[in-house]
């Protein structure tokens, strides 16, 4: 079976994946924001104005994991079993955390829902906080771990 994002004129096309088994698929992406002590405290503390900055940020990274089709061109549409997204904040290195796990039973992995809504989550939390220090910095949004598929088992290790 040929996996080709491209058509015999050299054309754009989503990747035929009729002959693919149904296997459970898992992907989980990470990524971080460098942020100033100011925002660790307004985030610690619940203090910045536009509200809960987590948990705001939880829900839109969740939310673009399911739209990602509508975002990445020739993704195809995916029914999620699992989507969830997690948070570490570093007060000594200045940054917060985000990981996304993402899992599904179908044809084609979910590495693309993981990182985008590791990205839009990430993105959220500079919205959020943008009124108290434009210098935040998203860095290393990366695919942590991937299992099932033709492929096979994906770990990234620096």
């Amino acid at each position: 079976m040929e996996f080709n994002h491209f058509d015999k004129n050299g054309n754009a096309i989503m990747v035929d994946v009729t002959g693919k088994e149904i296997t459970t698929r898992t992907a989980i992406a990470e990524g971080s924001i460098r942020v100033s002590a100011e925002i660790i405290e307004a985030i610690r503390n619940g203090s910045v104005e536009k509200g809960d900055v987590l948990g705001v940020a939880r829900v839109a990274g969740i939310m673009a994991a399911k739209r990602t089709p509508e975002l990445i061109p020739m993704c195809h549409p995916l029914l999620l079993n699992k989507c969830s997204l997690d948070f570490s904040v570093d007060e000594l290195s200045k940054t917060v955390t985000a990981v996304c796990t993402v899992r599904t039973d179908g044809k084609t992995g979910v590495e693309m829902e993981a990182l985008t809504g590791v990205s839009v989550a990430l993105l959220t939390i500079y919205d959020m906080c943008k009124a108290i220090d434009k210098r935040m910095c998203i860095e290393n949004v990366h695919l942590v771990f991937k299992q099932g598929g033709k492929s096979g088992d994906f770990s990234y290790e620096n």
